[in-house]
Order: C-alpha cells, then structure tokens, then sequence
C-alpha cells in the first residue's frame, strides 16, 4: 500500500508516518518535510491553491490530516477563516485534483472531528445522531461533504471523526501536563461535561485498520468507547501523576480568557464508536486510567 500524507508534520501525522513504509508527505514546503521527517518522499503542495494531480501518481491510499490548528490561539474572525478555509477548501483542492486521474487512489481517509455533533450534553451520540449546529458542527459538515465527493470517481472515502486525542508530545494532554505536574490542575466549569477522548495509538490503529478493511466507509467515530466527564477525567490524570486537583476553573473565567474556544471546551460529547466496534477492532486502551499511565510514564 503505497501512501500519502497531508499534514504529515503535525502532532498526529508524525506518528502516522512511523507507522507507513516509506509515504509521500504532501505540504508547502518539501525542505522542511525532509528536514523533519525520515524516510519519506516530499511533495509541493500550496494549500489554497490547485494541485497537479501527478503529484498522486503511484498512490494507492490519502490521509489527509492537513488543518488550521482549533485548539491554539484564541478564536477570532481570522482564526476562524483559517479553520475553515484549511479543511474545507483544502480537501476541496484535493479532491478536485483526483478527480482529474484515470485512476485515483483507492482510499481517502480524511479527517474531521466530533466537533460535527456540536456540544449534546449526556445524549449517546453514534455515526447516525444528527449534527450540531455551532461554528465547528458547520465546518465539519463542509469538510465531511468535501470529501464524499469522491465517492462519484469511485474512491472509498472514510470520514474518522477525531475525537480529543492524548499523546505525550502533543495534542491536549501536553497542555494539561504542566499545571498538574505542579498540582494547580483541577475540572473544568461544573466538571460535568463529557470528554470523548483517544489514545494516540488507538487513533493511528484505527486509521490504518480502515485503510485497509474495505467495509468501512463514511463517517467513523474515532473515541475510546468509554467517553468520561471533565470532572472524572481531571481526577484520572491527577491520580497517574500522584497530584492532587483541587483548583477549579470557573466557565467564566474561561470564556473571558478564551472567548468563543470556551464554548469547545466547557461543551459535552458523549461520543460512541459504533463502527469501529463493530468492525472488530481491538483497542489498545480501551480505559482511561490505562491510556493516561501509559502516556505519563513513556
């Protein structure tokens, strides 16, 4: 299976790409690519702007992960410009250019996010529940539509629905790491909202698995199945690093300091991985106590 990668810089792709034999990594600058990757192949690739479609020759699978970081920077009309236009035009490019070959690239797995479902509170929310309808529920709309019409040249498309991924060097626990380590950590608002995370494991094994399974295909709830709330999950970390986690940060607080983002953390999503428990897959870790200890003591 012969790959390529957008993103393949960022927190996700870089541990994607150890995982792929030598893929072709698609990004504005081919220097940098190979300044910070091993034993892959770079390719130009300007988003916003069309790409060559010979720039897929030899391809057989895409994962496209390219995008304006969500969870840096404080939300404001640029910010949220940039989100938008990285996902959506940017598979929009893609797609655009597959379109043009005779014969594209089986498999596209691109990503999108939980966001979809905007904030449910405890509702069980599976592939089939309806989506949001905040900022982010409409970007992923975009993004997932994008993608799907693809599906007219005859390409598997599998949408994996990201949920809150923890990794030690990157993503949200890297955030979380350093209050907590000085035991100043604690819930977020009332603690009650729900966090459907993964394991950064987990995440790449399920995106390889669907690379490979043909049955899959269309939206994928990428989560561990067992979602936890804030509450519970500040409780988990605090306990792996033998901290204690009394400082609560009031709602608030939060959205004077963050504006609009706030919204994305204070929300509740009680996302089930129905698909990927239905194909078969085996996590990892499963468990949340499990995946922080892992990721504490690597």
């Amino acid at each position: 299976m012969r790959c390529l990668v957008t993103g393949g810089t960022g927190f996700v792709g870089k541990h994607l790409i150890q995982k792929l034999d030598h893929p072709v990594v698609l990004g504005r600058n081919p220097q940098r690519i190979n300044q910070q990757l091993t034993n892959v192949e770079a390719r130009q690739w300007s988003p916003g702007k069309p790409i060559d479609p010979r720039v897929f020759d030899g391809i057989d699978t895409i994962f496209h992960l390219a995008g304006e970081p969500v969870y840096k920077g404080r939300w404001n009309a640029a910010k949220k410009k940039r989100i938008r236009e990285s996902r959506v035009e940017g598979t929009r490019s893609i797609v655009q250019a597959l379109e043009k070959l005779a014969q594209p690239p089986k498999t596209l797995i691109c990503s999108s996010a939980i966001g979809y479902y905007g904030s449910r509170g405890d509702e069980r929310l599976t592939e089939s529940s309806a989506a949001g309808n905040d900022f982010l529920a409409k970007v992923c709309i975009a993004w997932e539509e994008e993608a799907r019409n693809l599906e007219k040249s005859g390409v598997r498309v599998v949408s994996v629905r990201i949920g809150v991924v923890l990794g030690k060097d990157g993503g949200a626990l890297e955030q979380m790491l350093l209050p907590f380590k000085f035991g100043l950590g604690g819930r977020l608002g009332n603690g009650r909202q729900y966090i459907s995370w993964i394991h950064i494991d987990d995440l790449i094994g399920i995106m390889l698995y669907a690379a490979s399974n043909e049955k899959i295909k269309g939206a994928v709830n990428v989560v561990s199945p067992q979602p936890v709330t804030n509450r519970d999950f500040t409780s988990t970390l605090a306990d792996a690093l033998h901290r204690p986690a009394f400082l609560p940060v009031p709602g608030i607080a939060l959205r004077i300091t963050l504006g609009e983002f706030a919204e994305v953390i204070l929300g509740s999503q009680k996302v089930i991985p129905e698909k990927v428990i239905q194909s078969g897959y085996t996590y990892l870790f499963p468990e949340l106590p499990a995946a922080l200890a892992d990721l504490v003591r690597s």
